[in-house]
């Protein structure tokens, strides 16, 4: 396996740049996001067993999964959520994996949002944390998102306390002040990983 830097941090914390970062330095980035959707594209086995198991319905006009009112169905019926979860999970993680052993370079950054809350953290050598205070996530969030502050609340309530987060970390950047200071932070960590893989 490659050396692995596991990415993670709360929503709106600024992943998705720590990932363009590194992908622009010539690092392989696998994506647990992109895998999900991967996995429930119209002929993959997945969709067929989440369509046997709640219904045609659940596709949009275009045989795609309808994701907005799969949401829906499983936020309200945690048992529906468990089922889901045992469809996906094992899919997903199998992927992962293979993505994960196959990939080039000098280490992978392996992005998933719940790294901690999945126990997906044991696949990394270093689980980076993106933080960002709670007051600049909830700004982040409303702006981005186009909703409340009551919506975005819930949102970041839903996820691993920042503190639970954070105490899982080996290297936390935090992303609260300039765009400039979280790319400075962002290169002085390559250089280090670099170097750690180079020593693994």
């Amino acid at each position: 396996m490659p050396f692995i830097i596991g990415l993670t941090g709360g929503i709106a914390c600024g992943k998705t740049t720590a990932s363009d970062f590194f992908n622009e330095h010539g690092i392989e980035i696998v994506d647990a996001d992109i895998v999900s959707r991967e996995v429930v594209q119209p002929g993959e086995p997945a969709l067929q067993e989440i369509v046997e198991l709640f219904g045609p319905s659940i596709l949009d006009g275009d045989g795609q999964l309808d994701r907005q009112q799969m949401r829906t169905l499983v936020f309200e019926d945690p048992a529906k959520r468990k089922q889901l979860e045992d469809i996906l999970h094992p899919v997903i993680r199998s992927r992962l994996d293979r993505l994960l052993k196959n990939s080039q370079g000098p280490y992978v950054i392996f992005s998933v949002p719940l790294l901690i809350e999945s126990g997906l953290q044991s696949r990394a050598d270093r689980v980076l944390v993106i933080d960002v205070d709670p007051k600049t996530q909830l700004s982040r969030l409303t702006s981005r998102d186009g909703i409340s502050h009551q919506q975005a609340q819930a949102m970041v309530d839903s996820q691993l306390p920042r503190e639970q987060r954070n105490l899982a970390a080996d290297d936390i950047i935090d992303n609260s002040t300039s765009v400039e200071r979280f790319l400075d932070q962002l290169e002085k960590r390559h250089k280090e990983y670099l170097t750690l893989a180079q020593q693994a």
